[in-house]
């Protein structure tokens, strides 16, 4: 019998947590259902399919997610006809966040590319959106009863009992995806005794985030290398409003190779208490030792070789419980661990869609982690196995590098925003990883797990020129750009750089002053007399507001000179409005420069990013 098929391709986990409802929603309508993400999904199969939905996220600047991008290369081969899809039904959902300027544009063109291969849509297609005051269930919801509806008209083989018919929720109908086996610790206590402490916390991490059931864990197990900070020194001045931080570390085992441009993700260390009292909580028992497998395994002999691991361990590297909020699929399952009747009823509230407005205040706008709900309802008992599926899992955060290491060979450098914020309710909340940085000292030789990977800004040949445009932290990557350009200037003639940098003033907030000026002068790789030039925007200084691109407006005549010359554009920072503004200003230029119309300015942009000569990388 066919199944309805739901893909996704996540990369924050939303879109995860959307199709793992729709699949819910299904099963409760007594429709037999298959999930599957998209890197686990043969395209090639898609035209035997009866009916598909989608569910798939934008990320950076209109960039399908990882795991779709096999997937989407297939999908737009020349030889896939206009009746490939013929007879399949689809339907689309969207995540985005429309304060970018390319808002849900994987889920567009997904659609505009099923209809263009023969298929039929089952829905209009949904967006969800991160700036609704509900966030993306304000249109899941009613997307989904519609969902529903039409598939029941055109296909009601897959809803045998209509569209309405939701089984009856006086018992728990699902049923947990993970199981968890209990090992006698006399035999593991003595395992790592005889490690080192490098490679016993290289073990435990490892072993704690590979039990995991979590996806976003998968590829982000063992630590890829341990650092070790040796420099912890503040950018901006104390009063200023914000707290950047230049970070130092060095390889503790052996150094890794990166580039300029790429990418350094840490897992972050949770704060001891709150680990504790999360255990406490839940009434576990710190000391026992765990694995944690599927319920439904298609392959017995795939979980037999786990490391069993401590639970507090476990918890401490894998389950993020207490920074991240919990999902609304969380407080349905608490609903019926929940002993005290008021608390019941306010659970059920919460997971239905007429509380869905009052959740979303309550859990995301004040950003509630999942110790302090579990605080809020002290009668809710929840098995382990639930918390273990429903707490989200820790993930590493991302950092671009602001170091060359020709320049600094043992070491990597970052330059981090120390996030912190106040809620709607007077809440201080800061972030996780940021803060747990920023607090370390260097003297206490804390082990930092670590990968690194690419990024979006390749790093570039000396002889190309560079206009680099990176406001607030946006300078990290072109810190690096600049430190390795130097190094090679000292053997090989360089292309020269332009770069224009924005804060808010002069005196709080002018990250790395000294070092840019010091490279604008004397023939420095950013001087006018190398062809380049620095150029500083302070916003806050004066009563009009001053940004990078007013800068950039200034400087069109000789940003139009090196783009002739074929240089490369790099952009970084903020991913609101600034990538869009200064493309317009690009635009602007060109269009005045050149004596082109804007319409021809915006193909000449097109035209380099075709060419791998305008990157943008932006973070919110």
């Amino acid at each position: 019998m066919h199944k309805l098929l739901i893909l996704y391709a996540t990369q924050t986990g939303n879109a995860l947590d959307v199709a793992e409802r729709l699949s819910r929603e299904a099963e409760r309508r007594a429709c037999p259902v298959g999930l599957l993400s998209l890197d686990q999904y043969d395209p090639s199969l898609l035209p035997q399919e009866q009916a598909v939905i989608f569910v798939v996220s934008t990320t950076g600047q209109g960039d399908t997610p990882d795991s779709m991008k096999v997937f989407w290369r297939y999908l737009l081969q020349r030889n896939l006809g206009r009746h490939w899809l013929n007879g399949v039904s689809y339907a689309v959902f969207g995540l985005g966040d429309s304060g970018y300027q390319k808002y849900n544009f994987v889920a567009k063109k997904l659609d505009k590319r099923l209809m263009d291969l023969g298929g039929t849509a089952i829905v209009e297609r949904g967006l969800g959106d991160d700036q609704h005051p509900s966030g993306y269930e304000a249109s899941l919801d009613p997307w989904m009863s519609s969902l529903w509806r039409m598939l029941n008209m055109i296909k009601p083989q897959f809803l045998p009992n209509g569209p309405d018919v939701v089984i009856q929720d006086a018992v728990l109908i699902d049923q947990p995806k993970v199981q968890i086996t209990y090992h006698n610790s006399e035999n593991l206590e003595s395992r790592f005794s005889s490690t080192s402490d490098l490679t016993c916390l290289s073990i435990q991490i490892g072993s704690a985030r590979s039990v995991h059931p979590g996806k976003a864990l998968s590829d982000r197990c063992t630590p890829g290398c341990f650092l070790k900070m040796v420099n912890n020194l503040p950018l901006t001045r104390s009063n200023c409003g914000k707290d950047v931080r230049h970070f130092e570390f060095e390889f503790v085992s052996h150094a890794l190779r990166y580039e300029i441009g790429d990418v350094l993700e840490i897992l972050p260390g949770q704060d001891s208490a709150a680990v504790d009292a999360f255990v406490q909580r839940c009434n576990l028992d710190p000391d026992s030792f765990i694995t944690v497998s599927p319920r439904e395994v298609d392959d017995h002999n795939a979980h037999d070789s786990r490391i069993p691991v401590k639970l507090r361990t476990f918890v401490e590297f894998s389950m993020d419980v207490a920074s991240a909020s919990p999902r609304r699929y969380f407080f349905e399952v608490m609903s019926f661990f929940a002993t005290a009747e008021h608390e019941k009823e306010r659970l059920k509230y919460f997971a239905s869609p007429e509380g869905r407005d009052d959740l979303y205040q309550y859990n995301q706008k004040e950003r509630r982690t999942v110790l302090e709900v579990l605080e809020d309802f002290p009668s809710v008992k929840m098995p382990f196995e639930w918390l273990v599926q429903l707490v989200p899992p820790l993930k590493p955060r991302a950092f671009s590098i602001s170091s060359s290491q020709s320049a600094h060979p043992n070491q990597v450098h970052l330059t981090v925003n120390v996030v912190s914020w106040t809620t709607p309710y007077k809440r201080k909340k800061k972030g996780l990883c940021s803060s747990w940085l920023a607090a370390l000292d260097p003297c206490d030789g804390i082990l930092v797990p670590a990968w690194f990977h690419k990024g979006l800004l390749p790093a570039p040949s000396p002889s190309l020129p560079l206009i680099l445009v990176g406001p607030g932290t946006g300078c990290a990557p072109f810190h690096g750009f600049v430190e390795e350009r130097a190094v090679q200037s000292r053997t090989t003639a360089t292309a020269p750089i332009m770069f224009f940098f924005g804060c808010w003033n002069e005196e709080g907030d002018f990250l790395y002053r000294d070092f840019w000026l010091s490279h604008s002068q004397n023939k420095g790789v950013l001087s006018e007399a190398k062809g380049g030039g620095f150029y500083v925007a302070f916003s806050r200084d004066q009563p009009q507001k001053v940004y990078a691109q007013h800068k950039m407006k200034e400087h069109s005549q000789r940003i139009w000179n090196l783009l002739a010359e074929g240089a490369a554009v790099y952009i970084a920072g903020s991913s609101t409005k600034m990538p869009a503004d200064v493309t317009s200003a690009f635009e602007e230029i060109i269009s005045k420069e050149n004596g082109v119309s804007r319409e021809d300015a915006v193909r000449w942009i097109r035209a380099l990013e075709r060419c791998g000569k305008y990157h943008i990388e932006a973070w919110s």
